[in-house]
């Protein structure tokens, strides 16, 4: 998706949820903003905010503004994330509970890696 930015919330590569989780690697990696750089209107004629497409949810936003506040308000100038961030160490835990079957992204505790070693 060339056409958006990299979320640029401050934990959004840590928070561990499927659509986050990279199963070949085992890392939790940032999420694409959620609009396109350049927003167009959909067919029913709205239009996203410029501000969507540099997060991909008001958590990450409010998230990203509470961390940076100070520097808006002393207009110091604030990094922009241009690669996609990534935390290391998670695996994906399947619970089948014979009704339904759970999957939960965990990290791995640092017992486990070296039993794996």
């Amino acid at each position: 998706m060339p056409n958006k930015h990299f979320c640029q919330g401050p934990t959004c590569h840590e928070k561990p949820t499927t659509d986050r989780f990279l199963k070949s690697r085992g890392v939790i990696r940032g999420r694409y903003a959620y609009s396109t750089i350049n927003p167009e209107p959909n067919r029913w004629g709205w239009t996203p905010i410029k501000s969507d497409a540099y997060f991909c949810s008001q958590g990450c936003k409010n998230e990203w503004l509470s961390e940076h506040m100070e520097n808006i308000e002393q207009s110091r100038p604030i990094e922009f994330i241009k690669h996609r961030r990534e935390s290391q160490g998670y695996h994906k835990v399947t619970d089948d509970t014979g009704y339904r079957t759970y999957n939960t992204i965990e990290r791995i505790s640092v017992d486990s890696r070296t039993e794996l070693d």
